[in-house]
């Protein structure tokens, strides 16, 4: 069967693929350390749980509007607002199954042939594969640990031409960790104004922010007219496994994507949205434990690759994982990941996973116990030292 040619063009997410293989080898009996898949390690809290089985009992298992139950849209404006992210109106909020939609609608409705997508290098693979897909052209920005991970206004502005159309952004960022500036974000906005660029900003890891305030490129004036912001409930909530993301689009792309949500899924499930509102208008203490469990192993996991012979860790400033330095060591980092899984038992990624700029890095996620952390710790010792 000979697939369309678009096919070619598009990638995958490696952290699925590492876990499948982790879970082949512990299915021979090996014991293996799960460092690969970027998930909280909680459960979704009880209050939202009870709220999802509370619309199930009365019946909200049918159809619902495109864009999201008015409720919900309502909910996630006021909950902006209320947190000091963005002043909205419910009519720019769609409500998507996963944020991975978002993505995937934004570069859509924006981007042909010919246009240009900027994303950060290392940087979460999607973005690169659907602006591929979608028949653009990715350029990468890279990250560079000189700065912190971030990326430098001056180099993206030297990349941007008159073809470019879209910018993506995360903070905090996935893989490395970093995390936005004001100072930064004001030069990207006057670079994204001056240029006319549609910004992407992904936001999923707001929450997860551990040394001051979440900034974002939102904070600036005249960007919300031009800047669409991603976010979902699986970090924020610990709730990956109920596909629950929303965007806020500037108004011209709202009725576009709610066109490309109804070609594609339609809606999201009527009883997640209602346990979505309980998790924005409930009690905050589960996402106040679950940053602080993930501070107290940020700390393990980063003194303790820090002390790995060859191995250097700056500290991550949000989302839960580490971005550790292996270039001392002389290894690929696609070489040394499959090491660590074959003979180690410890499933990461390499750097590369997350692009060419990636080389010479390995991705941990700390969404596990400090007890599973030291013992990975200690295995990359001892295979360090036994090379």
């Amino acid at each position: 069967m000979k697939l369309a040619g678009r096919m070619e063009r598009l990638g995958t997410e490696s952290a699925f693929e590492v876990l499948a293989k982790a879970k082949a080898l512990e299915a021979q009996g090996r014991e293996i350390v799960h460092l690969e898949i970027g998930e909280p390690d909680f459960d979704t809290p009880p209050h939202v749980i009870a709220a999802a089985q509370q619309a199930l009992d009365e019946g909200h298992t049918h159809y619902v509007p495109a864009p999201g139950i008015p409720e919900l849209r309502a909910a996630v404006a006021d909950f902006l607002g209320r947190t000091n992210r963005l002043r909205t109106s419910p009519d720019r909020v769609l409500i998507t199954p996963g944020a991975k939609p978002i993505m995937f609608f934004t570069i859509l409705a924006l981007c042909e042939e010919g246009d240009e997508v900027l994303y950060p290098d290392p940087g979460f693979p999607m973005y690169a594969s659907i602006a591929s897909f979608a028949g653009a052209t990715p350029v990468p920005v890279p990250l560079r640990e000189e700065n912190g991970f971030v990326i430098d206004p001056g180099e993206l502005r030297s990349l941007v031409t008159d073809r470019t159309k879209l910018l993506i952004l995360n903070s905090p960022h996935n893989p490395c960790g970093s995390a936005s500036t004001p100072e930064q974000l004001q030069e990207i906005a006057e670079i994204a104004i001056e240029h006319d660029l549609v910004v992407l900003s992904d936001e999923v890891y707001w929450a997860l922010r551990y040394d001051g305030a979440h900034h974002s490129v939102l904070d600036l004036d005249g960007m919300a007219e031009r800047t669409v912001l991603l976010d979902g409930w699986s970090k924020t909530f610990a709730m990956t496994g109920w596909r629950l993301g929303y965007g806020v689009f500037p108004e011209p792309l709202v009725e576009p994507v709610t066109r490309l949500m109804i070609n594609s899924v339609s809606c999201t499930s009527a009883f997640s949205q209602y346990a979505a509102i309980a998790a924005l208008d409930g009690p905050w203490d589960d996402v106040d434990r679950m940053r602080e469990a993930f501070r107290e192993r940020r700390e393990v996991i980063v003194s303790g690759l820090n002390a790995v012979p060859g191995v250097s860790c700056v500290q991550p400033g949000g989302a839960f994982y580490a971005f550790p330095n292996i270039t001392e060591l002389g290894v690929p980092a696609a070489t040394l990941s499959d090491r660590l899984l074959d003979e180690a038992g410890v499933a990461c990624l390499p750097g590369t996973s997350f692009g060419a700029y990636g080389e010479g890095h390995l991705r941990f996620s700390y969404a596990n116990s400090v007890g599973n952390i030291r013992r990975a710790l200690d295995a990359f010792t001892d295979l360090v030292e036994r090379s």
